[in-house]
């Protein structure tokens, strides 16, 4: 009996802390939500300053607005990717791999591909965690082509790329981004699905079973749920700012030193090869969204077009040779052949269409 009402008094004081920590939370919260709007809303100004006051560069110049454009959109950036990863790290706090297979499992494929597709965004990926997540989705009886769906857009569709878009580029374009990010994941999934390509699998991946329904349960707290969030923002944000500071010293580079008619030229509409060469040239290339977003802005403002720095970003991010080496492992040659070609001439179709419509 003394064992129960100890219990019970041990659970109302919980009951009575729970508020008072999730009020602490709140508080924190909204105040340092404001100190990063007035910081924020301070930066065009202060780069300004900077460059023009304080360093007397001549405005106009290549230099002047290279440095403006640095000191300008690096913070920018930085403070508008720690706001999302914390706000996608209380969503995906909900999200495990083992969960979102869960999800997955026993769905028909055109609809598995655009859940699959759609989960993609807000499932914790990495190149690094692309052969446990094809193994244990493919051993737990999910199509191959629902797997694939998921594989190109948990890396291509997040928050990193749609964050950096947004805060360079403007909303609309980070919504045409996301769209056609997921269309071509989901019809390159479609597509691999219906060329019934199983046999392709490594045999050793195959003979492996695993029961899908099995998912362990993290009931996580508020508090939890907040100390994930800002784990995640420690996590991200600590391994990317480097690739920020160099995508946008080379988009500063692009934005105050290359002609306009230049790229124009290049990679401009009237160049019908142009599409092909940016997704030929990107597939090599080893960045992340956190580099390569800078230099498509320094692109379009130089008179690129939009389909194809689109197809550029887009090969880069969803085509990396790196983690075509890493799906080496548990996918034979031709499987990932088929996979990328198909990918490819998702990313050239996307890139025409813009080209042609915009």
């Amino acid at each position: 009996m003394e064992n129960l009402e100890c219990a019970c008094a041990s659970e109302q004081k919980l009951k009575r802390e729970n508020p008072k920590s999730k009020f602490f939370y709140w508080f924190w919260g909204l105040v340092l939500l404001g100190i990063w709007t007035l910081l924020y809303k301070s930066l065009l100004p202060f780069s300004q300053w900077f460059a023009f006051s304080l360093l007397a560069l001549k405005p106009g110049s290549h230099l002047g607005e290279a440095v403006q454009f640095f000191v300008y959109d690096t913070p920018k950036v930085i403070l508008l990717l720690t706001l999302v990863v914390f706000l996608v790290g209380i969503v995906r706090s909900y999200f495990s791999p083992e969960r979102t297979r869960k999800i997955l499992a026993g769905k028909r494929e055109s609809v598995g591909n655009v859940l699959a597709a759609l989960l993609g965004i807000v499932t914790p990926f990495c190149s690094c965690s692309a052969v446990p997540l094809f193994i244990g989705f493919v051993t737990a009886g999910i199509p191959l082509g629902v797997t694939f769906s998921f594989l190109i857009s948990a890396p291509m569709v997040n928050e990193i790329a749609l964050v950096l878009l947004y805060g360079l580029l403007g909303w609309k374009i980070a919504a045409l981004y996301l769209f056609t990010g997921l269309f071509v994941a989901i019809v390159a999934g479609f597509v691999i699905g219906r060329l019934n390509l199983e046999h392709y699998i490594e045999d050793w991946v195959l003979k492996i079973r695993t029961d899908a329904n099995v998912v362990t349960e993290d009931k996580k707290s508020f508090e939890q749920r907040i100390e994930y969030a800002l784990q995640s923002v420690k996590d991200i944000v600590g391994k990317v700012w480097i690739y920020i500071v160099i995508g946008i010293a080379v988009g500063a580079g692009i934005h105050g030193y290359v002609p306009e008619d230049f790229m124009a030229s290049i990679m401009g509409k009237s160049s019908w090869w142009s599409v092909p060469l940016a997704v030929i040239i990107g597939v090599p290339m080893y960045s992340n969204a956190a580099g390569i977003v800078p230099v498509v802005e320094a692109l379009l403002g130089k008179g690129a077009a939009l389909g194809t720095v689109l197809a550029f970003m887009m090969s880069v991010i969803a085509l990396s040779l790196p983690e075509m080496l890493i799906l080496r492992k548990v996918l034979k040659k031709r499987l990932i052949i088929v996979f990328a070609s198909i990918v490819a001439m998702g990313i050239l179709l996307v890139g025409y269409i813009f080209n042609l419509v915009i």
